[in-house]
C-alpha cells in the first residue's frame, strides 16, 4: 500500500467478488465524511479496500503517511478479546475507571462480555476505540445496534473529531445523523461525491426523508442532521 502525506486517495481503485463489483475514485481530508448508501451497495467491501483488509485488484489506495489508522467493524464482536468488561477496556491500554465514568452505561467491570447485549457490546468496543488518538478513522455501520440515545451520543462525540481526523462514517442511517463536512454515495458499488456540506446537500441522489423534504421546498439545510433540517424549514416566510 503507497503512502501520502494529509489525505485518503482513491485512484481507480476496482473489486470484483462473484456477480458484484466495486469502482472508487476520491479524496478524503480532514473531517467527517458520510457515505451513504443501501445494504450490499459496498460501503463494507470499500472500508475494507481502504485499510488494506482487501488489496484492490486495480488501482491505488494512498493513506497518510505514518498515520494512525483503525476500522471499526459493524459487529462488535469481530473486535472482542477480553473475557470481561475490564479485561476488553485493559487490552486497549486503557484506564477502567475512566472509561466507566466517561460512559455511566458500561456494564460494571466484572461483567462477561459473553453476557452482553450487541448494543452494550457495540457501546463498549466505540468507547475504547474512541478514547484512543487516530489520524484515521472509518467506521462501518456505527450506529447499528445503538438505541436512539446512544446514536446521538455517538454523533456529538464523532463531531469533537473534524479538526483532528479523517473519519469515514460507512452507514445506511437515515435520522441520527452527525453534522459532517463532505457527502458521499455508494450506489451498485461506485462511490461517487456529492461535495462538501451544505453545497453537497442538493447532489445527494437518495437523501434522509428530512432532507428529501427541505429540497423540495427549495430549502438548503446548513447541514443534515433533522435539527438542521427543522431550522431550515423554520425559514421558509408564511
Amino acid at each position: 500500500m503507497e503512502v501520502c502525506r494529509v489525505e485518503i486517495i482513491l485512484d481507480g481503485v476496482t473489486y470484483s467478488r462473484g456477480s458484484f463489483s466495486l469502482q472508487a475514485t476520491g479524496r478524503f481530508t480532514r473531517g467527517l465524511h458520510l457515505i451513504s448508501g443501501p445494504v450490499g451497495s459496498g460501503k463494507s467491501t470499500l472500508s475494507q479496500l481502504i485499510v488494506g483488509l482487501l488489496p484492490p485488484q486495480q488501482g491505488t489506495v494512498c493513506l497518510p503517511e505514518n498515520a494512525r489508522s483503525t476500522l471499526s467493524f459493524q459487529f462488535p464482536e469481530h473486535h472482542i478479546t477480553g473475557w470481561t468488561v475490564g479485561e476488553e477496556i485493559e487490552s486497549w491500554g486503557h484506564n477502567k475507571e475512566a472509561i466507566c465514568s466517561e460512559d455511566e452505561r458500561i456494564p460494571p467491570l466484572q461483567t462477561a462480555v459473553s453476557d452482553l447485549s450487541r448494543g452494550e457490546m457495540k457501546r463498549l468496543h466505540l468507547a475504547c476505540l474512541l478514547a484512543k488518538d487516530w489520524d484515521v478513522i472509518i467506521l462501518d455501520e456505527p450506529f447499528a445496534s445503538l438505541d436512539c440515545r446512544e446514536k446521538t451520543r455517538l454523533c456529538r462525540r464523532l463531531e469533537s473529531l473534524q479538526e483532528t481526523a479523517i473519519v469515514l462514517i460507512f452507514t445506511h442511517e437515515q435520522v441520527h445523523l452527525p453534522r459532517v463536512s463532505y457527502l458521499w454515495e455508494m450506489d451498485g458499488g461506485i462511490l461517487s461525491c456529492c461535495g462538501p456540506v451544505p453545497e453537497g446537500i442538493s447532489s445527494w441522489h437518495n437523501p434522509p426523508v428530512h432532507i428529501r423534504e427541505a429540497l423540495s421546498r427549495q430549502v438548503l439545510p446548513k447541514n443534515i442532521t433533522v435539527n438542521d433540517t427543522l431550522e431550515a424549514l423554520c425559514r421558509i416566510p408564511d
